[in-house]
């Protein structure tokens, strides 16, 4: 039976991607929006690398050995490397033991949010060894833009030399912000979006509520509407939002108060789409993220002046660039949504 896990949307690309099998080059680099299930796409694709007895359209056949020992990540030929906070995350849904409690318990240290270099250091033995079953060896590393600059660099030089029957496969959310001498060193391979009626279709497969509303505040991204859906962010939203709707001074400090405990970058990624939506409305009458706000958009798209409204949408960008590492979660809240506040006045 071959294994196929991908989403509908991505079988276009996986048939794109078998004109390069038989010249597979060293180092590919996926990237594309988030929330579209490219770690997905880059898993399957490194089976199906390793797979002993692949299907004529590439996907692994999901009952060789090599297939067993990937799926349960035990493959000798096969890495994965991703930050530490991902790796626990993975682990969140497991059922802790009394084991797991105590070494929780006892940790003081925070699960890394990047790709540090001993991560990438580890790789050397694994690269400079025959591999075990006469095949390929694959790296996957996602994602890439966690990559701190010492881990970078070091992985420069693999991708420089690549070693014979090695292949990377990267993946990026960001393609901006990874050095260019790593871009130049891969194929880049783009992960278009789905389209809003293959999301939609999907995502009623998932039994979500209200699709429409999901996709549209996810900006078209159908894993993060589904994640959100299920969420238990979703009333932090929501409250997020209606204090957006009505500024002022005491409510942003509720909700800079409020909101500290959350992964800044989402709460930035909030109020960068509220602003697009009050500048969309201003100029074509159209809302992307929130139509289920138009009465409260509109009515702040009438309060604020187009300069000053540009400046915010500015100034929201660059603290999204440093959102991951605040010195202070609650003053880096404080002064956003004082500054969004000051706009209405």
């Amino acid at each position: 039976m071959v294994s196929n896990p991908l989403f509908p949307w991505q079988q276009s690309a996986w048939m794109q991607l078998q004109l390069l099998r038989q010249r597979m080059p060293h180092a590919i680099l996926l990237h594309g929006a988030e929330g579209t299930g490219k770690t997905i796409f880059a898993e399957h694709l490194a089976q199906s690398l390793l797979c002993e007895t692949p299907a004529k359209d590439g996907h692994a056949c999901g009952n060789c050995v090599s297939c067993g020992w990937v799926s349960q990540y035990s493959h000798p030929d096969y890495r994965r490397i991703r930050p530490e906070l991902l790796e626990e995350e993975a682990m969140a849904g497991e059922v802790e033991s009394a084991e797991t409690e105590k070494k929780s318990a006892k940790a003081t240290k925070a699960p890394s949010k990047e790709i540090v270099i001993n991560q990438i250091r580890a790789l050397s033995d694994f690269m400079n060894i025959s591999t075990h079953r006469q095949g390929r060896r694959v790296i996957v590393l996602y994602p890439a833009e966690a990559l701190n600059v010492p881990a970078a660099n070091a992985l420069l030089k693999s991708l420089e030399e690549p070693n014979a029957h090695t292949v990377f496969i990267l993946v990026s959310h960001s393609v901006d912000k990874l050095l260019p001498t790593i871009l130049s060193r891969c194929h880049k391979f783009s992960m278009g979006m789905p389209s809003k009626e293959q999301a939609l279709s999907w995502l009623k497969t998932q039994r979500v509520n209200e699709p429409d509303v999901w996709l549209a505040q996810q900006g078209g991204s159908p894993l993060s509407a589904l994640q959100m859906s299920q969420s238990e962010g979703r009333s932090d939203l929501e409250d997020f939002l209606r204090q957006l709707s009505n500024p002022g001074v005491e409510s942003s400090l509720k909700i800079a108060e409020k909101m500290q405990k959350m992964e800044i970058s989402v709460t930035v990624s909030w109020l960068q789409r509220w602003l697009y939506d009050i500048f969309s409305f201003r100029q074509s009458g159209r809302i992307r993220y929130y139509p289920g706000h138009k009465k409260e958009i509109a009515l702040l798209a009438t309060r604020v002046r187009p300069d000053a409204l540009l400046k915010a949408i500015k100034n929201t960008g660059d603290r999204q660039v440093i959102a991951s590492h605040p010195l202070s979660a609650k003053l880096f809240l404080e002064d956003m949504v004082l500054d969004y506040s000051v706009l209405f006045r």
